[in-house]
């Protein structure tokens, strides 16, 4: 992150003027100003305060930029190593199964499911019936499991993200769920527990086309690329439920069309997750975000590798 991104997004969340930010930084308001404008760069003694003020108001330390380049070289060393990973897991039942248990399972308890692993096991593999839990739950996992099969078809036929193939996906995922399953909603929704404004439901499908327009576009920055639409998605929130899981769904397209491992979202990093999402929403500050996602996209490789 740029110095001046930096001091603008400290300023942001703390409420602090930039006069007051000056004091804390024991500079004058002008060397603080030459700062904000990208006209000159702090030493290190004072890049050093930055970085503690950022974490004092955030709870969180910075990722660099750098930091996250040398995750991503990684996985471009993976990504060229496989040649055909699509193929490769295709190949290998064990694998295939695998990760729909995973990211049917981690996938679905993100959004409340009270299914363990392997109940989700259990009902996907076995079709077995679990005592205490509600047919909406049984429907959820089995649902994804479609959700995912029809979706691998898609890649291997190296189909272009559509809004058709969104809206499909969420028919499959919401069969038998929600009589609005495959439709955009018609009516506002609020995110649970984040204060991030949702889209108009009247420019929801504006939006959308934009979305895919953006998802086919040309991009130099994969991962990168991933986590703006991943963001984008899911504040344009444009279903009644199941916009979560969709947003997956369609960041395991978007890596697997492009040989990267799927993400495993792990349902124990869910606070993590929805934080940087959240941040990445109202302060579009997406760099938290990629590094999660990097991670999360490791452990998909560790279901290959292993």
């Amino acid at each position: 992150m740029k110095i001046s991104v930096k001091l603008q997004f400290i300023k942001k969340i703390s409420g602090l003027t930039q006069e007051n930010l000056a004091k804390k930084l024991e500079v004058s308001f002008v060397t603080l100003n030459s700062w904000i404008n990208n006209k000159s760069i702090p030493h290190k003694k004072k890049q050093g305060k930055i970085d503690e003020l950022y974490k004092r108001y955030t709870g969180e330390s910075i990722i660099s930029d750098s930091e996250i380049a040398v995750k991503k070289n990684m996985l471009l060393r993976k990504n060229k190593s496989n040649k055909n990973l699509v193929k490769t897991i295709a190949n290998r039942e064990d694998i295939f199964n695998e990760f729909v248990l995973q990211l049917t399972y981690n996938s679905n308890s993100i959004e409340g499911s009270t299914l363990t692993e392997n109940d989700t096991e259990a009902i996907l593999f076995r079709n077995e019936s679990i005592k205490n839990r509600s047919l909406i739950e049984h429907l959820e996992a089995k649902n994804h499991q479609a959700a995912m099969k029809y979706l691998f078809k898609q890649v291997q036929a190296k189909m272009k993200i559509s809004e058709e193939l969104i809206l499909k996906l969420h028919s499959v995922l919401m069969n038998g769920i929600r009589d609005d399953a495959g439709m955009y909603r018609k009516h506002g929704v609020r995110i649970v527990g984040a204060n991030v404004p949702t889209a108009n439901y009247i420019k929801v499908p504006e939006l959308m086309k934009n979305l895919v327009s953006g998802i086919n576009g040309k991009n130099n920055d994969l991962l990168n690329h991933i986590t703006k639409i991943h963001s984008r998605f899911e504040q344009i929130h444009p279903f009644s439920d199941g916009n979560g899981r969709i947003g997956r769904l369609i960041m395991l397209i978007m890596l697997l069309g492009n040989n990267f491992a799927p993400a495993i979202i792990k349902q124990e990093n869910k606070n993590l997750y929805y934080r940087y999402l959240r941040k990445s929403q109202i302060h579009k500050y997406y760099s938290l975000l990629e590094d999660f996602i990097c991670d999360a996209v490791f452990e998909g490789y560790k279901i290959i590798e292993e």
